[in-house]
This record gives structure tokens, C-alpha cells and sequence, in this order.
């Protein structure tokens, strides 16, 4: 099958997302005047209190674009498409219907590194200084199939993984119309040592300050507002921290503040934008103020 897409220009789309991230290529795929017969994406699910049921952000998107939409990936079959186009779907497409309709998905790292769930959260995590964005065959398997294009770029060491991520949906939603117009490039088969992304749970970005600087300012730059850990017995979440200059806060203990300074296993962390439990988003300094933080005061467990 992979083979058959080299030089393919399709006529007719079909397009499998889901997440806010995937609604920039949905858009400029029809305003590149891409006929995109239907829409897949997940079922509506239950957000906020009330209960009510809400669409995801790319049904929402189709719905304004006046592009049909299902939640039934087999539906595909049936619209006469010559392509589909994947981003951040979240379900696997079974073979049956790859044989249907070829499709090709944009994901979010270098092939193979960081197959799986979460490649943006992952690779600042591991410390990667660079990533990118490859247009691969999709196949039954996690993110297996060779690779039509790749473009690579470095991670900013401020970087957080909503900032990368929204530059790698720009990079991709580029990719995917040079490919699409230019027809599809010969695939060539992922090599390399894949690694795994696995899916990040709330558990992962609390933050431990027995570990060292250098990773709980990756975990604050991974999580965009979910890295967390309590102050007073109250959940306190970091939105940006960066590292405190070589010999700041020495004689700290890991979790001690020091104003918005905080001890770590080694190092110390400088709180940037906080959220106590129950406000908005405060700038570090004023909140250690108006909590009136003491010298011994910490934070954590």
C-alpha cells in the first residue's frame, strides 16, 4: 500500500482528529481547496459540572466549516476518498479500512523516537534538545509505518510542551500541503531504536523536590500548568519556573521556599507564574507575598 501513495495527488480527503491541535490542518486543508468528504473524530464527551455533553474542538471546526462529521471510522469506506489525513485521532484504524482508504498522519517527533501518546511531553522530559514532525503511512500498528517527510527543529530551553506543540501543528499543517500538492514522496522505512510515549497520568507532573533542578524544571515546562505540588495542605500548580543561578538558595532543603525561591535535591527552582487552589494564574513573587512565606515555610509533602 505504501508503495501505490508515491506521487499520489489525492482528489477527494477524509480527515481522523480529535484535539484542539488537530483543527489548524483541518482548516488549511479546505482553504487550500482540498475536498474533504467527512470528518472523523471522537464522540462528544461530558465536560464541567453541568454535565453537558460538549464536541471536540475538530467536530466543532467541521461543523463551521460545513464539513459532514462522524464518530464511526468505518463510515470512511463509503465516501469515495482516495486519502485520509490523521492527526491526534486517538484511536488505532483497523485494517480493513486501511485497505479501503489509504491514509497517511502527521505525528508530533523524530520516527521512531517517541512513538506513542505523548512525543512532545516525552522528549522535554528526556532532556532532547531537538524534535520535529513526520508525515508517516499510517498502519494497524502504534505509529510503525514508513515515513514520507520529516522536518526537524530544537526545543527551547524555556520551552514549554503547548508552546512546542502549537509550532509543530504549524510545521506539520506546512508538511502536509507542500506533500499533498507536490504528490506524496516515496516512504521510506523508520530506522533507529524506537522508543516509547507512553500517555502522562496527573501523578507524573507532581513534583518531587528531593529530585534534581534540572528535571522538575522539565516536568514544569512538560505539564503547561499541570505540574503541582501543595503548599499549607493545599494544591498549589506551577505554570513557569526556571532554573536559579549556581550557588542561589544554597542551604535551601529540598521543598523550602526562600520568597518564590525553592530548594531541590540539587540546585534550586525559581517559581515564575503560579496557581493557588481555587484563584487564577498569579506571578510567583506576589503570591509569596500575600502568603506572607516565612524562611522554613516549604512546599510538597
Amino acid at each position: 500500500m505504501a508503495a501505490q501513495l508515491t506521487g499520489l495527488r489525492p482528489r477527494r480527503l477524509v480527515y481522523l482528529g480529535s484535539p484542539a491541535d488537530a483543527v489548524p490542518p483541518l482548516e488549511a486543508l479546505v482553504a487550500a481547496g482540498h475536498d474533504v468528504g467527512l470528518v472523523v473524530t471522537q464522540p462528544d464527551k461530558r465536560r464541567g459540572r453541568g454535565g453537558a455533553t460538549m464536541p471536540s474542538p475538530v467536530k466543532a471546526a467541521a461543523d463551521r466549516l460545513g464539513l459532514p462529521v462522524t464518530h464511526r471510522v468505518d463510515d470512511v469506506i463509503d465516501v469515495g476518498a482516495d486519502l485520509g489525513v490523521v492527526v491526534a485521532f486517538g484511536r488505532l484504524v483497523k485494517p480493513h479500512v486501511l485497505d479501503a482508504v489509504p491514509m497517511v498522519n502527521l505525528h508530533f517527533s523524530l520516527l521512531p523516537r517517541w512513538r506513542g501518546a505523548a512525543p512532545v511531553e516525552r522528549a522535554i522530559l528526556a532532556g532532547d534538545e531537538r524534535t520535529g514532525v513526520c508525515l508517516m503511512v499510517l498502519e494497524e500498528g502504534l505509529d510503525t509505518g514508513p515515513v514520507l517527510r520529516c522536518e526537524e527543529t530544537p526545543i527551547g530551553p524555556e520551552e514549554t510542551a503547548a508552546e512546542l506543540r502549537a509550532r509543530l501543528v504549524a510545521i506539520g499543517t506546512a508538511m502536509l500541503l507542500d506533500a499533498l500538492r507536490d504528490g506524496l514522496p516515496a516512504p521510506t522505512p523508520q530506522a533507529g531504536e524506537p522508543t516509547y510515549a507512553a500517555k502522562l497520568e496527573p501523578a507524573d507532573f507532581e513534583l518531587d523536590w528531593a529530585r534534581p533542578a534540572g528535571e522538575l524544571h522539565r516536568v514544569v515546562r512538560a505539564g503547561s500548568g499541570r505540574a503541582h505540588t501543595t503548599h499549607r495542605g493545599k494544591r498549589l500548580k506551577v505554570h513557569r519556573a526556571v532554573l536559579a543561578p549556581a550557588g542561589a538558595g544554597r542551604g535551601l532543603e529540598p521543598g523550602q521556599l526562600d520568597g518564590a525561591l525553592v530548594g531541590t535535591g540539587a540546585g534550586a527552582l525559581r517559581l515564575v507564574a503560579v496557581q493557588p487552589e481555587g484563584k487564577g494564574v498569579l506571578a510567583a513573587d506576589d503570591w509569596a507575598r500575600g502568603a506572607r512565606t516565612a524562611p522554613g515555610d516549604r512546599l510538597g509533602r
